[in-house]
């Protein structure tokens, strides 16, 4: 296996740079796990292939404000800071200030222990929030600091909410509409770097339907980072270090999840993020999906590797040679995922977070 057999040629203007017009009218593309046999139709018709006892899982993070452009104090020198992870154990949180991981634009000016410090201004020209670059993130691949955030407002989620922008991937290029819908209708809690982009087909309709059809919907967070829409470098993707995100499958979830499979359901994982949620928590010796809060996990799943509960998986078309194209091969094949790839890009599909979405089941 080289990393080169999950590669392909994609056209750019097959490159998604705005979301459907319509949540669940983009396209989606059904494909049988076992045969690679394909069918075109509409994200709207998954409510057709729902079996009464499937049960739906879906990532519910929502993405944060991570995106911070600002100015260096005392040069006024453009600077941008991008939050990754809050850091939790090097000093206690206040409502004003907090720690976390964070990578820097210009790196060079912007070094631990120069002093460095990069203000923010509000709509209304106040500084309303002040990034003070003070270590290297440990193991941080990339550069990554940390960065002591500080704020003059009433609490640091108005003053991010005051000043920052919703990441978006690099390759969609001056997007200029509604940041809303770079999110999913159900998402809550502000935790992830990216959004967890199959969930933004459903609509609050589509889901009623969803569960009109017999299923079952139930929720599980993975705190989405940068890396994730990373390719692999390496020549062996076996050699690529994964790296760590955090997951909380509730007790709700895990029991519908034991549930479904007790009573012959599928379990339909919405994003490869509720998959390795799901996966992650799988405990052999339970023969179980058990809950957690917030475990790490560094969950790699290539072609060989065992899927212990999810049946059917929603995932929108991904970034040549990264790990989720590879995760997709491993959950059908390298030959069928690939050969979906060629139709979906001959039938002019749009890829990647904005575009349209595959069934795998």
């Amino acid at each position: 296996m080289k990393t080169s057999d999950f590669d392909y040629e994609l056209p750019q203007e097959l490159i998604a740079q705005e979301p459907a017009a319509v949540r669940d009218a983009c396209r989606l593309l059904v494909m049988d796990r076992e045969t690679g046999a394909l069918e075109d139709r509409i994200f709207r018709d998954i409510v057709s292939y729902v079996r009464p006892g499937d049960l739906f899982v879906v990532n519910e993070t929502r993405v944060l404000p991570a995106r911070l452009l600002g100015a260096k104090r005392g040069t006024g020198g453009a600077a941008e800071v991008f939050l990754l992870r809050e850091v939790f154990d090097r000093e206690p949180k206040t409502g004003k200030s907090a720690i976390w991981e964070v990578l820097v634009k210009p790196g060079k000016r912007l070094k631990p222990g120069s002093g460095a410090i990069v203000d923010f201004t509000d709509a209304s020209g106040n500084v309303a929030l002040s990034a003070e670059i003070v270590d290297w993130a440990e193991g941080g691949a990339r550069g990554e600091r940390i960065a002591r955030l500080t704020t003059t407002q009433p609490s640091l989620d108005e003053a991010l909410h005051a000043v920052g922008h919703t990441p978006l991937p690099p390759y969609i290029k001056d997007y200029a509409g509604d940041e809303e819908l770079y999110q999913t209708v159900y998402s809550r809690r502000e935790s992830s770097a990216a959004a967890p982009t199959a969930g933004l087909h459903f609509t609050p309709e589509l889901i009623d339907r969803v569960r009109e059809a017999g299923a079952g919907w139930e929720a599980v967070e993975l705190e989405v980072g940068l890396d994730t829409f990373r390719i692999v470098d390496e020549d062996d993707p076996t050699a690529h270090h994964m790296h760590t995100e955090l997951y909380t499958v509730p007790e709700r979830t895990a029991e519908a999840v034991a549930r479904t499979k007790a009573e012959g359901g599928r379990v339909i994982a919405v994003g490869t993020t509720s998959v390795r949620s799901l996966e992650s928590a799988w405990n052999a010796e339970a023969g179980r999906v058990l809950p957690c809060d917030r475990a790490a996990t560094s969950l790699y799943l290539l072609p060989g590797s065992e899927f212990h509960v999810v049946d059917a998986l929603i995932t929108n078309f991904h970034v040549p040679r990264s790990t989720l194209v590879m995760l997709v091969s491993a959950f059908s094949s390298r030959d069928n995922v690939m050969a979906a790839y060629q139709h979906a890009i001959e039938e002019r599909y749009r890829f990647f977070s904005f575009g349209d979405a595959m069934f795998v089941q």
